[in-house]
């Protein structure tokens, strides 16, 4: 048995069988075709996405421009160009450059600090102008670099994630940085300067040619008038010198000075004869019957900030173009005092006053189509009789009630010696209709104490800076006012009137139609 079986075991040994060769081993770092160009394309991916990824999270830097702090935004895009964002009145789109790459320019809040220096000096307009190509081109310069930086970052991060590989992490880091380096050189190569004079718009903007008019005219209309400003908010300080030298009207030591402005609409300049008059006129208190911004945005809302630089209190009351938040805007300064229906007494004088029920800062409402329906006829009216209501039921008797469109002040007659209003752009002095038995009330329409903004350029001769001085006795009656216009006829120059109340002042009845809203 045992040799049998030793037999078969060595008969089997002996037989020939095939033997398999064992398969040629690939050296280690020396991937195959397909697999180098696996490699290549994940490589390349992740660059892409690391790179796109990058830009989406670190372009985007805050700079200034000229006031205003401003956001600029890189964005991947296949057509470039460049987007103006003003929220909320809407964008100018610019064809500025080609490429992979879109660039948003957003204008945030005035700067208050930068404003008013603006507004303390005139000629530093132009050198602002001037300033802000170069504030662009330093904000553009940094954006480039963040998002340089930003995008090879993130691909690092991605590429040392997905390979744990030093040298394909480098390759996908080198890739992202000639990609993006790439897209900002074809925007840059391709940068067409002359894209901002052909803008398109959007939003409430796309009315802006009809608003503005010729932008360029009334650019160099407006380095004229500032230059021409410069030199007449010199001249107001001699003012009071030339009024206490008028012997028609010697203020007594217990009179009552108010500034009454009206419808700033925007005009840095405003400010600076504003503080002037309040500081050679000694006044006591300043009146402003609304229209202070032009849209009400939120941007807007800091140029009241210079009401605190009064240091004297300030009554306001919205405006057809004053919103809600500039409502708010205002009330947050510490000396201003912002009445919706409502009284206050300030300097002894007790002042009501209330907001125009309208909202309209865009023109489709004015000058040309005023838009007036017997609904908006019957909001303004009814303004004025919601005060009225207010004006009788208050405990100390109201010597000034404040509206913004005069057309409101009708139902006041014969509840207040004076009611103060603006709107119309246009100085006017009026009495109400009187009813026997009640007291006359005089109607005083001051004109725009910021020239009417751009819109006052557009003519022309620009609108005058319009503001008077009103002087009470120590009953709180009203005894004079001086009729301060700065400008307007094209010529450095100051004119004051000066008029004395002897009693009800006469003059024909206003309408009671509601003005075309300015």
């Amino acid at each position: 048995m045992d040799g049998q079986h030793d037999e078969q075991h060595d008969g089997a040994g002996d037989r020939d069988e095939p033997v398999t060769s064992p398969a040629p081993r690939r050296s280690v770092g020396r991937p195959g075709p397909v697999r180098r160009t696996g490699v290549i394309l994940a490589v390349l991916a992740v660059a892409l996405a690391g790179a796109v990824l990058g830009v989406l999270a670190g372009g985007r830097v805050d700079t200034d421009i000229g006031p205003f702090r401003a956001t600029l935004t890189l964005a991947p895009a296949s057509a470039g160009g460049t987007t103006v964002d003003v929220p909320p009145l809407g964008a100018l789109l610019l064809d500025s450059h080609d490429g992979p790459t879109h660039l948003t320019v957003r204008l945030g809040a005035l700067d208050q600090g930068r404003t008013e220096a603006l507004i303390d000096d005139p000629a530093s307009i132009s050198r602002a102008s001037q300033s802000a190509v170069e504030d662009v081109r330093s904000g553009v310069m940094r954006l480039g670099l963040r998002t340089l930086a930003s995008a090879v970052l993130v691909t690092l991060i991605l590429a040392g994630l997905a390979f744990r590989d030093v040298r394909r992490t480098a390759w996908a880091g080198g890739l992202a940085l000639l990609v993006t380096a790439g897209s900002l050189g074809t925007a840059a190569a391709t940068l067409r300067p002359q894209a901002i004079e052909e803008p398109r718009y959007e939003g409430l903007l796309v009315n802006a040619p009809a608003i503005v008019g010729d932008a360029r005219r009334i650019a160099n209309d407006y380095t004229k008038y500032a230059e021409q400003l410069q030199r007449i908010v010199g001249n107001v300080s001699q003012l009071y010198t030339t009024v206490s030298a008028l012997p028609v009207f010697e203020p007594a030591p217990g009179t009552t000075r108010v500034l009454h402005i009206s419808d700033l609409h925007l005009n840095p300049t405003a400010w600076q004869l504003i503080r002037t008059v309040v500081e050679q006129f000694d006044i006591d208190v300043v009146i402003d019957t609304g229209d202070i911004t032009d849209w009400g945005s939120e941007p807007e809302a800091s140029f009241v900030g210079s009401i605190g630089l009064l240091k004297k209190p300030y009554v306001f009351i919205r405006g057809n173009h004053d919103s809600g938040r500039t409502g708010a805007a205002v009330a947050r300064q510490p000396n201003a005092i912002v009445l919706n229906n409502s009284t206050t007494t300030v300097a002894g004088l007790t002042i009501a006053g209330i907001g125009d029920p309208r909202f309209t800062p865009d023109k489709n409402t004015s000058p040309a189509g005023s838009g007036l329906t017997q609904q908006v006829a019957d909001q303004v009216i009814g303004a004025g009789e919601q005060l009225a209501t207010t004006v009788r039921r208050s405990p100390r008797p109201v010597n000034i009630a404040l509206v913004h469109d005069p057309a409101s002040a009708g139902p006041l007659a014969g509840t207040c010696p004076l009611v103060l209003a603006g709107h119309t752009h246009a100085r006017q002095i009026s009495k109400l209709p009187q009813a026997p038995g009640q007291q006359p009330t005089t109607l005083m329409v001051e004109g725009s104490t910021g020239g009417a903004g751009l819109r006052g350029l557009e003519g022309e001769k620009p609108t005058p800076l319009s503001m008077s001085v009103l002087y009470f006795d120590q009953q709180k009656m009203l005894q004079a006012y001086d009729d301060i216009t700065v400008g307007g006829t094209g010529q450095a120059q100051v004119n004051l009137e000066r008029h004395v109340v002897d009693g009800p002042t006469a003059g024909p009845s206003p309408s009671v139609t509601p003005t075309p809203t300015r």
